[in-house]
C-alpha cells in the first residue's frame, strides 16, 4: 500500500463583510447611483467582467430594469483572459465575450466584484478598445480592497471598502455557485 501525502490548507473566516440582506441592499444602492449619474441610461452601456463580475452585473441590470424601461439597457459581458499580464504564468480558461453593440462614444459602466491590485481592470480597459472607443469609462465594484493597488485605478461606484493584508482574501458567494450569498474576509 502506498502512502499518499495530503496537504491541508486551513482557511479561516475572519469576518462577514456583507450578509445576504446587506448584499441585496448594496446592489440596489449601486444601481440607483448608476442611474443617478446616467439618467435613463442614455448613451450608457453596462459591461460585466467575466467570470465573477457577471454575477454582480446581472443583479445590477435586474435592479435597473425595475427603475427604467428594460429596452433602454444595453448590457454586455467581457472576457479579459488574453489581455491579462499574467496569462503566461498560469492556466486561464477563457469565458465568452458578448457585447452585441458598439461602445463607440458611449459611457461604459464596467462592473466587477472585487477590486484588488487593479491589474484586472487595466486588462479590461485594453479589451474594451477592441469594441470601440468609449467617451468615458466608470468602474463599479462591490468590494474595494484599499491599499492593495498596484495601478492608479479607483472605483466610481463602490459597495464597500475594506482594509486587508496580503494573506487575506475576499470571497463573494452567490446562490448560482455556492447556494449562499454573502461577502467574506478569509485568512489562510
Amino acid at each position: 500500500m502506498s502512502e499518499k501525502a495530503f496537504i491541508f490548507i486551513k482557511i479561516y473566516v475572519l469576518k462577514i463583510i456583507l450578509s445576504k440582506e446587506q448584499l441585496a441592499l448594496t446592489i440596489k444602492r449601486l444601481a440607483n447611483q448608476i442611474l443617478e449619474n446616467h439618467p435613463r441610461l442614455q448613451n450608457t452601456v453596462i459591461i460585466g467582467m467575466q467570470p465573477r463580475g457577471i454575477l454582480l452585473s446581472d443583479r445590477i441590470v435586474r435592479e435597473l430594469a425595475q427603475l427604467v424601461d428594460p429596452s433602454t439597457i444595453q448590457y454586455g459581458k467581457l472576457d479579459i483572459t488574453f489581455y491579462r499580464d499574467d496569462v503566461r504564468k498560469s492556466l486561464h480558461i477563457a469565458s465568452n465575450t458578448d457585447i452585441p453593440f458598439s461602445i463607440e462614444n458611449k459611457e461604459v459602466v464596467l462592473v466587477d466584484d472585487v477590486l484588488y491590485t487593479g491589474r484586472t481592470i487595466r486588462a479590461a480597459l485594453d479589451a474594451l478598445l477592441d469594441y470601440g472607443r468609449p467617451s468615458k469609462v466608470a468602474l463599479c465594484v462591490l468590494v474595494d480592497r484599499r491599499f492593495s493597488r498596484e495601478l492608479p485605478i479607483q472605483p466610481d461606484y463602490l459597495g464597500k471598502a475594506i482594509d486587508t493584508i496580503f494573506s487575506q482574501r475576499v470571497t463573494v458567494l452567490w446562490n448560482e455557485n455556492e447556494q449562499n450569498e454573502q461577502v467574506m474576509l478569509l485568512d489562510n
